[in-house]
């Protein structure tokens, strides 16, 4: 489904009738989620306050709740949650819609999914978002806490401020995956480096959120250690998100450079080989 720059991928399991139901109420919530998102844009491009005023829209109020546990520390809008929302809040109708197996939503790479008891998803995951680069995959299961799959970096389709070319976050939300892709991302970097491309996001987009904040447009070859301090600023910052509860695991990538990171007991990225190339789900 594609209306404007929103494009989803839905696919749901279960009985031919249950599948046909959720399709029906996938679109029809669909047709009318990017003009609920323009009428609050102008609030949705504003930076998060804590505990600010919350908008209208179902969506528009998940993604100020994604961003909010960041906005006393950092520069954020409620759209770095944008993608992460719009996939939740599809899924959240597939599944009153209908008896599903399993389901997910998939809004431009991330990711919101269902999983009735004793169903699984084998997720496929990237080291480049602009090119298939499989580096691994890994299993979430229903008894996991985990719903949501989001990746950010300078690579993809939303502006970035640091230099990793993908950072994947598992968390509850896909919301809440979405903005601490953006967060952790974001840290991924070496400020003042002459082999980092950085422009105005406001003379690529003249919309956009991010106004003259300078955006990642490309990265030149890095030495080990640059690539290992820019991965180990990152990995500071996801420790923090996952001691603070807010994500369960992240996989940061640079340059074919991998760091894992995962909360207490949570095993399914510390474990992550080199996959065949080939996406066993989505």
């Amino acid at each position: 489904m594609q209306d404007g720059p929103i494009d989803v991928i839905v696919e749901a399991f279960g009985a031919p009738e249950e599948i046909d139901a959720a399709y029906r109420a996938a679109a029809a919530r669909f047709v009318s989620i990017l003009d609920e998102l323009c009428d609050e844009l102008v609030f949705l491009r504003k930076p998060t306050r804590a505990d600010g005023e919350l908008p209208a829209g179902a969506v528009a109020r998940r993604m100020v709740e994604a961003v909010e546990p960041y906005a006393s520390e950092a520069f954020i809008t409620p759209m770095a949650a944008v993608a992460g929302a719009v996939a939740e809040e599809i899924l959240a109708v597939m599944t009153a819609a209908a008896q599903l197996s399993r389901a997910y939503a998939n809004d431009g790479g991330d990711i919101a999914l269902f999983l009735a008891p004793g169903e699984k998803f084998v997720v496929g995951m990237v080291e480049r978002p602009d090119r298939a680069s499989l580096f691994g995959t890994t299993s979430i299961h229903s008894t996991d806490a985990i719903r949501g799959i989001a990746t950010s970096g300078w690579r993809g389709r939303s502006f970035s401020l640091g230099i990793a070319d993908a950072v994947t976050i598992l968390a509850d939300t896909a919301a809440i995956a979405d903005a601490a892709a953006t967060v952790v991302a974001n840290a991924v970097d070496l400020p003042g480096h002459p082999a980092v491309n950085r422009t105005p996001a406001a003379t690529l987009a003249p919309d956009s959120d991010l106004g003259e904040r300078l955006v990642t447009q490309s990265v030149g070859r890095l030495t080990a250690a640059e690539i290992a301090n820019a991965l180990d600023a990152g990995v500071v910052v996801a420790e923090r998100l996952c001691t603070a509860g807010l994500i369960r695991a992240a996989a940061l990538n640079l340059q074919r450079e991998t760091r894992i990171v995962s909360a207490e007991g949570r095993s399914c990225l510390v474990d992550v080989t080199k996959s065949n190339g080939r996406l066993v789900n989505a």
